[in-house]
C-alpha cells in the first residue's frame, strides 16, 4: 500500500501536492511575545485593555502577519503597542499544542524610543525588576522572565 501512494505521490508533482499538504495539515496563527529588557535589566510590562481583568499584566505580545520573521514582529508589536524601539535576540521559547495557535518569545533590549501608548490596546506600560513584578500577571509570562534571569 504504501508503494502505491508513494507512487501517486510522484505521479502527482506541483500545485495539487501542495493543495493535498494544505488541506491535511493544521492552519495557525503565530504569537510571539518579546521579553524586553533595559540596561538596567529591568522588565518591560504592559497593563493590556483586553485581557482579563484579573491578570491585565503581561510582556509585548501580538501576532505575526503573513510572511513576517518573527523577530520582526516582537519589533513591530513593542513599536505599535508603545512607541519604544528595541533590538531583537535570542528566542526563549516556542511552544505548540493550541489549537490553532503557536507561540514564540524573544528577547529583546530596549534601545530608544519615547513612550507612547496605544490607548485602544494598552492602558499603562512600565519597567518592573525581575524581582518585583506586579500582581495579576500572565503565568505564562512569569515564566518566561524568570527562565531568563541572569543568575
Amino acid at each position: 500500500m504504501k508503494r502505491i501512494v508513494a507512487g501517486v505521490w510522484k505521479l502527482i508533482r506541483g500545485p495539487l501536492q501542495w493543495r493535498i499538504l494544505w488541506l491535511a495539515h493544521a492552519k495557525f496563527m503565530v504569537g510571539v511575545t518579546g521579553v524586553v529588557r533595559n540596561e538596567q535589566g529591568q522588565i518591560l510590562l504592559l497593563k493590556h485593555r483586553m485581557w482579563p481583568a484579573e491578570r491585565p499584566w503581561g510582556l509585548p505580545t501580538g501576532y505575526a502577519v503573513k510572511g513576517e520573521e518573527f523577530p520582526n514582529t516582537v519589533v513591530r508589536e513593542v513599536r505599535e503597542e508603545t512607541g519604544l524601539e528595541v533590538l531583537p535576540g535570542r528566542l526563549v521559547q516556542v511552544t505548540s499544542g493550541y489549537k490553532l495557535r503557536m507561540e514564540i518569545a524573544y528577547e529583546a533590549l530596549h534601545v530608544g524610543g519615547t513612550l507612547k501608548l496605544d490607548g485602544f490596546e494598552i492602558l499603562e506600560a512600565k519597567w518592573f525588576s525581575p524581582d518585583g513584578l506586579p500582581d495579576g500577571m500572565q503565568d505564562s509570562h512569569v515564566q518566561l522572565i524568570k527562565s531568563g534571569t541572569p543568575a
